[in-house]
């Protein structure tokens, strides 16, 4: 029993100890083949569209009833304490700093990064990467590269629009439903959100993007067990990336908004 437990222990600990080497080994080579010629423009602006417009219409609809929700809930209970005129005080802010960066990060992993680990995986199953390395492409610079750059665009971009449709969210069901100022809201949005809770956000959907692009690649780019094994990649890419998204939400909150 013993030696069996320790015998899991041991595989266990060797096998994540390879992930975590083989993705800070990637993650290293996808910074060097940034910066380096050529540069294929065209694969960059395909990935830009698949991560970011076609996740469009679910941050949109995210955005907007995440808005709304909030500003019921904070009315609801500054009214209590006859605060009511603070409601687009806080969506601002919590759309700004914290919900729309992470709530964007976590759809594009469930959707984009789902979709890039797929790709890949069914790539490297298939033999197709070692086919690229066969005719001398280097599948890091080709593969992996246009959706590390792709997703630290697309990520600040989404976060931008669902920042503006929750706050115009959050309006209208602070003056049209609830019945509050529309002056007093607007001016009590605009008085108190500073440009450093957009920027705080605007950076941490960049680091989102990174960890989401990187994760996701990794997961496919070593998929083994043929369609079973790109199942598994999936499923791993998207809880991953959703994990670590979470974690560094935390550490990047307490290092820009204390």
């Amino acid at each position: 029993m013993i030696t069996r437990l320790l015998t899991y222990l041991g595989a266990t600990t060797l096998r994540i100890s390879e992930d975590i080497g083989r993705g800070f080994i990637m993650f290293w080579q996808t910074i060097l083949w940034c910066f380096r010629r050529p540069y294929n423009f065209r694969i960059i602006f395909q990935q830009m569209e698949a991560i970011g417009f076609n996740s469009l219409p679910v941050v949109i609809i995210m955005a907007l009833f995440t808005g709304m929700v909030l500003a019921i809930q904070t009315y609801t209970g500054f009214k209590r304490f006859n605060a009511e005129n603070f409601v687009g005080t806080v969506v601002a802010l919590s759309v700004a700093r914290e919900l729309g960066p992470v709530l964007t990060g976590l759809i594009v992993s469930g959707r984009a990064g789902a979709a890039m680990a797929a790709e890949l995986g069914t790539m490297r199953v298939t033999e197709q990467i070692d086919a690229l390395v066969t005719l001398a492409t280097n599948p890091i610079k080709y593969l992996v590269v246009p959706r590390f750059i792709a997703g630290l665009i697309v990520l600040p971009l989404l976060v931008i629009i669902a920042d503006i449709i929750a706050v115009i969210g959050g309006y209208l069901i602070a003056v049209y439903v609830l019945g509050a100022n529309s002056v007093i809201y607007i001016r009590m949005t605009t008085e108190y959100v500073e440009l450093n809770d957009i920027y705080g956000g605007l950076l941490k959907s960049c680091v989102f993007g990174v960890i989401i692009s990187t994760v996701s690649c990794y997961k496919g780019f070593y998929t083994q067990g043929g369609a079973e094994g790109v199942g598994r990649a999936t499923t791993g890419a998207v809880v991953l990336s959703m994990m670590f998204v979470l974690i560094a939400n935390y550490f990047m909150a307490a290092l820009l908004f204390r």
